[in-house]
């Protein structure tokens, strides 16, 4: 999940490699994508949201999104935001710790930010926040075995 154009989908398909199941939500002509991955040998459910910037949430992607988050039960959220944007994501980051949520953040798009001169110290961020982060470049693939890696440490066994 995470704010629009920050490469969900992007990172969603390098995590599935499948095409994605679409459907509506209920209620809504907002749609929702799923599709399975096996992370650390364990085959599990992925879901692409749509994009928001906040739980506070005020257009009709947003509540979808938000009714996913404290409703279906998800164990662990991917927080995918835009390197170059971190400060504008990072409200909905503390937001998602706050609500007591398991999160792994993911600095999406690491190579537009290099462009622009930006550099991120990502263990200072996952230090100071007290979560896993993680740089990714999804449309490469760059970054992606360590979200992997982090993502089985950081997901509960199910049953």
């Amino acid at each position: 999940m995470g704010s629009p154009n920050a490469g969900k989908s992007a990172l969603f398909h390098r995590l599935t490699g499948t095409y994605v199941t679409v459907s509506n939500y209920p209620g809504t002509t907002v749609e929702v994508s799923r599709g399975r991955a096996v992370i650390g040998g364990r085959e599990v459910e992925v879901i692409d949201t749509p994009g928001l910037y906040s739980l506070l949430a005020i257009t009709e992607e947003e509540k979808v999104t938000r009714r996913l988050l404290l409703e279906e039960g998800v164990d662990l959220i991917v927080h995918v935001v835009d390197a170059k944007n971190l400060e504008r994501s990072l409200h909905l980051t503390l937001q998602l710790i706050e609500a007591g949520m398991r999160v792994v953040l993911v600095l999406n798009m690491l190579d537009e930010a290099a462009r622009l001169g930006l550099t991120i110290d990502t263990a200072r961020l996952a230090r100071e926040l007290n979560i896993p982060v993680v740089g990714t470049v999804a449309t490469t693939g760059e970054g992606l075995d360590l979200l992997r890696q982090v993502i089985a440490e950081n997901v509960r066994v199910a049953g």
